[in-house]
C-alpha cells in the first residue's frame, strides 16, 4: 500500500463522511429547481398552475409579513434558520471521528495502520490510572478528546493520592500506544474522597 492510499485510509477512518448531508442538500436543490421549472412550463403554455403561480408567489413574498401571523412567521423563520446553520455546521467543521492512529506500529508506511476508538483508548488509561491511584474503578473516569486526556479520581477517604504517580503511569501508558496527535494529560484529584469498602 502506497503513502498516499494509506492516507486516504486514515483520514477516512478518523473523518466523518460528509456524503450523505451533501446528498440530503443535493435533493433538496434539485426538488426546487424541478418545481420551479414546472411551474415556469405550465406558466408558458398557459395553464393554471400546479400549486401556486410563480407571479403569485413573488408577490406573496415581497408583502411579507402582511397576511401572515407573527407566529407562524416566526416559526418558519426559525425552522429554516436551524436548516441553514445545520448545513452550514457540517460544511465548515472538522468533522472529526472520536478516534486516533496509533504510530507505533512497525515500520513506515509498510506497517499496519491502527485506529482506535477513544473509548478504548479511556478505558486502557482508566485501568493504569486505577492501579497507579490504588483505588476502585468507579473511583477513575478518564475522558479522551483529539488533544487532551482528562483523568478524573476521587480518592479513598484517608488515603491519601500521589498525582505524580498517576501522571507517570498514564504518560507511560500513551508513550507505548504512541497516539497520533499526541494529546495533552490532565489529572483532577477531587478534593472529597469516598468512603472505602
Amino acid at each position: 500500500m502506497s503513502a498516499p492510499d494509506k492516507q486516504r485510509i486514515l483520514y477516512r477512518e478518523t473523518h466523518s463522511s460528509r456524503a450523505v448531508v451533501a446528498s440530503i442538500a443535493a435533493v433538496l436543490v434539485v426538488v426546487a429547481c424541478a418545481y420551479g421549472l414546472l411551474e415556469a412550463a405550465v406558466h408558458a403554455i398557459g395553464q393554471p398552475a400546479w400549486l401556486i403561480e410563480p407571479q403569485t408567489a413573488a408577490e406573496r413574498l415581497v408583502a411579507l409579513p402582511s397576511g401572515i401571523s407573527p407566529l407562524l412567521l416566526g416559526a418558519m423563520g426559525a425552522v429554516l434558520a436551524m436548516i441553514g446553520l445545520f448545513f452550514l455546521l457540517n460544511a465548515v467543521l472538522p468533522g472529526r471521528r472520536a478516534r486516533h492512529v496509533l504510530s507505533g506500529q512497525g515500520d513506515g508506511w509498510n506497517s499496519p495502520a491502527v485506529v482506535v476508538d477513544d473509548e478504548v483508548i479511556a478505558s486502557a488509561l482508566a485501568r493504569r490510572a486505577r492501579l497507579a491511584a490504588n483505588v476502585t474503578p468507579e473511583q477513575v473516569m478518564v475522558v479522551v478528546s483529539r488533544r487532551q486526556v482528562i483523568v478524573n479520581v476521587r480518592p479513598t477517604s484517608g488515603v491519601p493520592v500521589d498525582g505524580e504517580a498517576i501522571r507517570a503511569a498514564v504518560d507511560s501508558e500513551l508513550g507505548e500506544m504512541a497516539l497520533l496527535p499526541v494529546p495533552e494529560v490532565r489529572i483532577n484529584l477531587a478534593s472529597a474522597g469516598v468512603i472505602g469498602a
